[in-house]
């Protein structure tokens, strides 16, 4: 049976004394948080700090990206092999934000979902549409493109060890969140997708929504029979909320 799991994304927010004050005032209450997994991705600069921060805690570590490759002449890129070095669990690929601002094509995607499991990594595939797809209705055919071309590339392993996390592109950040059953349809739909690889493995994949998930409505979303638990934004950056996020996971 999948369980439930909640990532905070950072984004780029930090610094050495507010990551040092946010755990501080989660790692207690969280090391009482029974049955929901917890992992919080930093930025870069600040992977050795948290991890030492979160050693022995329970909370996972994981990046916001990835390079498809090992190594090599690829300034200001870091490869999954030093992710794992640094401790990492989990690594983002796909993001909306990377999509959208660094032209992420579904092919890169999948190279670094490759990459990743490669490096020992749990990849978290993001995958959602735009509010201009949603209104023309596309919203399906946009996120089978955006699995299918992970599945096309790594097969069934695709979703072995992996998470999903569907991000409607239009409720992040922004302060809009799909309704529960807008939710619950696309996460159905991609467990169907899913499916198409191996139906048992897609049964015990988790999958995540993401997409301005607040204390007051995390219960409802995390209801739903295909949503697994939340990839948070900006709630992750306040503890109260955070917390308050993961104990409606349970």
């Amino acid at each position: 049976m999948r369980g439930k799991l909640v990532i905070g994304n950072w984004k780029m927010n930090g610094s050495l004394e507010a990551n040092r004050c946010l755990l501080q005032e989660l790692l207690p209450p969280l090391a009482a948080l029974k049955g929901v997994g917890v992992a919080v991705c930093p930025p870069f600069p600040y992977l050795a700090q948290v991890a030492g921060l979160l050693e022995g805690s329970g909370v996972a570590l994981g990046a916001q990206n990835l390079n498809a490759a090992e190594k090599g002449a690829f300034t200001g890129e870091v490869a999954g092999g030093m992710l794992a070095e640094l401790g990492c669990r989990y690594v983002l690929v796909g993001h909306s934000e990377r999509r959208s601002l660094y032209g992420e094509s579904d092919e890169a995607v999948a190279e670094k979902f490759e990459a990743a499991l490669a490096a020992g990594l749990v990849p978290v595939l993001c995958v959602g549409e735009t509010l201009a797809q949603r209104r023309d209705g596309s919203t399906e055919a946009v996120i089978a493109a955006q699995v299918r071309a992970v599945l096309q590339r790594v097969g069934s392993a695709a979703i072995a060890v992996a998470v999903v996390a569907y991000e409607p592109v239009w409720a992040i950040g922004t302060g809009e969140t799909a309704t529960p059953e807008q939710a619950q349809a696309v996460h159905r739909h991609i467990r169907a997708l899913l499916g198409e690889a191996d139906g048992v493995l897609a049964a015990a994949t988790p999958i995540l929504y993401g997409g301005s998930v607040k204390a007051d409505n995390a219960a409802a979303l995390f209801a739903q029979p295909d949503i697994d638990g939340g990839l948070i934004g900006g709630a992750s950056l306040e503890a109260a909320s955070f917390l308050a996020i993961c104990q409606a996971a349970r």
